[in-house]
């Protein structure tokens, strides 16, 4: 399988995530709230606003609006830069109308936080760490330069220094720990949705290269008569033509190029012709099948059954794409860290099915064991502290795991003690079919045996 680079996958990477007409509208509320709380302020609670300059504030940022309206398809997706500007705008024209109506003695000056939330979502650390630190100092300065409140008779309205000092502290507080969380959510959620991404273009292919398996099969079950006929007349007059050589020759060609369209058919979907055409093939078939791009790669990989089990007696199973690209990450992972051996042992019994794939490599790193599976390690978690050659996220673990889960399977990972039955020591995966997941469907092949405790996950 083709590895998936690092820098394919990297939040900071992203493209262009936000659209202007989002902004624009954000920001026509924002106006609309601003007008209402100012007309609530001075006709409802008797606040002395300073009614020009922040009319002027909030007609500036409407007349941006329009100007962006005007001059830009509100459907366009913003740079970086663009989204980082307007919100240093929009963050700036809120502090000013906080400072004239109180500083840190309104309220509204909660709001800040706003978009430092929008930047630690949508936008990279840099960025992220502009706006916060702009929120920093809008905020420091709002405390110290700003009119205060007064009612309509002059009343200056002040709160208790000290509560002044602390809810300047909080929103301090505030700014770091909301760009931090949201920033960790938003990192995880889009490493997710980019490792799903790529999982669902791993069946997409796994499950083409079945459907063309499928299709050289039956191609070559379709002109097998025919190229057979074409031989047979072809030979029968090579007899008849002894006397015409240069006739008998043209019809020698005709076999030998017969003969090469059965072979051309056979080479092609090698694996596909002997049962990527059937839904159902036996047990270790497919785990060969899974295992094939990996079996030359200078490693030993042996298949084998658990202890008491007859290998002729395996049931057939559902080929279904997900198992066979999930078992397949398995294994190539396994050959990767391997030293010279790697053992893919199944076990059946009563319907359920089960699978070990252990190598006699230097395991997992225990610190990595509960993370393994995960979309993406962090840089201190990667393979490469015992493999620098290697290069790795962890997407080819979470493919396996997602795809196998998908058909119901358990996946376990762990590192052998090299006790049990076909231990070698290493890394080990334990993957589990319960009976209910369906499949095996031959109810002739299923062994009616107890669970093999060396299996159990």
């Amino acid at each position: 399988m083709k590895r998936f680079s690092p820098e394919a996958i990297r939040a900071d990477r992203r493209g262009d995530w936000v659209r202007l007409r989002t902004l624009i509208v954000v920001r026509w509320i924002a106006i609309g709230g601003q007008l209402t709380a100012l007309l609530i302020a001075q006709t409802r609670l008797g606040i002395d606003v300073e009614m020009g300059a922040c009319v002027a504030l909030i007609a500036l940022s409407a007349l941006v609006n329009m100007a962006l309206t005007l001059v830009f398809p509100v459907g366009m997706r913003m740079t970086e830069p663009q989204v980082t500007t307007m919100l240093l705008f929009d963050m700036t024209q809120l502090m000013a109308l906080v400072a004239l109506n109180g500083g840190l003695d309104n309220p509204f000056a909660l709001l800040v936080l706003a978009p430092v939330t929008i930047s630690a979502t949508a936008l990279p650390l840099r960025q992220t760490l502009i706006v916060a630190g702009a929120a920093v100092a809008l905020t420091t300065l709002a405390v110290n330069f700003n009119l205060p409140l007064r009612t309509m008779d002059g009343v200056e309205l002040h709160q208790n220094p000290l509560l002044t000092v602390g809810f300047w502290i909080a929103i301090l507080v505030g700014i770091g720990f909301v760009s931090l969380y949201a920033r960790r959510v938003s990192v995880e959620i889009h490493l997710m949705s980019d490792a799903l991404l790529a999982t669902q273009m791993a069946l997409a292919r796994e499950q083409k290269l079945t459907d063309l398996g499928g299709v050289v099969a039956a191609t070559a079950h379709e002109l097998g008569t025919p190229l057979a006929t074409i031989k047979l007349a072809s030979a029968e007059m090579i007899d008849e033509l002894a006397d015409r050589p240069e006739l008998a020759e043209d019809a020698r060609l005709i076999r030998d190029q017969a003969d090469r369209c059965r072979d051309i058919l056979r080479s092609m979907g090698r694996a596909g012709k002997r049962d990527n055409y059937l839904a159902r093939a036996p047990l270790i078939e497919v785990l060969r099948e899974a295992g094939e791009p990996h079996l030359s790669r200078g490693k030993t990989v042996e298949f084998s059954v658990a202890e008491g089990l007859d290998p002729a007696d395996q049931p057939l199973i559902e080929r279904r794409p997900e198992l066979i690209h999930g078992v397949r990450n398995l294994i190539q992972n396994a050959v990767d860290f391997a030293n010279s051996a790697v053992c893919v042992q199944s076990d059946w019994s009563r319907g359920a099915l089960r699978l070990r794939i252990c190598d006699d490599g230097p395991g997992y790193p225990a610190h990595l064991i509960g993370h393994l599976g995960e979309p993406s390690l962090r840089r201190r978690e990667r393979a490469e502290e015992q493999r620098p050659e290697y290069e790795g996220m962890g997407l080819g673990l979470f493919i396996a795991k997602t795809l196998l889960e998908r058909t119901g399977a358990d996946v376990t990972f762990m590192n052998d003690p090299g006790t049990t039955e076909g231990g070698l020591g290493g890394a080990l995966v334990s993957v589990e079919w319960p009976a209910n997941a369906g499949l095996i469907h031959d109810p002739g092949l299923r062994p009616q045996v107890e669970t093999n405790p060396h299996i159990s996950s």
